[in-house]
């Protein structure tokens, strides 16, 4: 008898992880270099203990298994300053800092006070060799050209890391928007750097939304049932006793 609460339990829970990702995407449509996700699920089978079967019956739990990340490409959406540049087409750019090289596709930088690349973080953006960029106050009319060389009035200053990965869906979200892995990164031997442009998030809010109405609506389905399940088994046990 319980096996129905355990099964409605099982995809509730799995309807609330979704919810939760579902929520995440939405919350994050309008941030930059943004990735979609989605969950993964599957049909767990068990054999009951009981059943008249001599093979006995076979319960259907649901289990989620992954969160799996849409890694399209978002729109380019153009901007007026010059150190905001988005990557077109595969490719990331490397930051650097304490805790090691890290990854992302969002491309709005800045410079400090020491007049260092950096994220809007003030974290280091690398440069092929693993150097960060500095420029001097001399320095003006930036321009970075489509396969990541940064130079100004004054000349070259080095050019852009691109890196790319054989499997995407092994780099964890960090803080800020980066990602990590412990696989080595393949530099990028013809990357496609566009200035004056920032990558958006890939993430359709109009179909997201809808997947947020018809996920809400399956758990209260379920919940409904729950109650009624629960209902009936109440029922079940009170007039048991008069049976005897």
């Amino acid at each position: 008898m319980e096996n129905t609460l355990m099964i409605a339990l099982s995809r509730q829970s799995v309807l609330r992880r979704k919810m939760d990702v579902i929520a995440n995407n939405i919350a994050n449509m309008n941030t930059t270099g943004f990735k979609g996700e989605k969950i993964l699920f599957v049909e767990h089978l068990v054999r009951s203990r009981g059943g008249n079967r001599i093979m006995g019956e076979r319960l259907a739990y649901v289990r989620d298994i992954a969160t799996m990340r849409d890694t399209s490409e978002g729109p380019l959406e153009a901007t007026s300053n010059p150190l905001d540049v988005a990557v077109s087409g595969k490719g990331y750019f490397v930051i650097g800092g304490e805790a090691g090289e890290r990854y992302t596709r969002n491309g709005h930088f800045r410079l400090d006070e020491g007049g260092q690349l950096v994220t809007q973080a003030g974290d280091p953006v690398l440069a092929e060799g693993g150097a960060p960029f500095f420029f001097s106050p001399e320095d003006s009319e930036i321009d970075i050209a489509r396969d990541g060389t940064v130079s100004t009035n004054n000349g070259e200053l080095g050019k852009l890391r691109i890196v790319e990965f054989d499997n995407d869906q092994e780099l964890m979200v960090v803080a800020g928007g980066l990602f990590i892995t412990d696989r080595a990164p393949v530099d990028v031997e013809r990357p496609d750097v566009v200035q004056y442009m920032l990558e958006g998030s890939n993430v359709q809010p109009i179909i997201e939304i809808t997947k947020m109405i018809e996920t809400s609506r399956s758990y209260d389905a379920t919940k409904k049932m729950i109650e009624r399940e629960d209902e009936r088994l109440k029922v079940m046990i009170k007039e048991l006793p008069k049976v005897n």
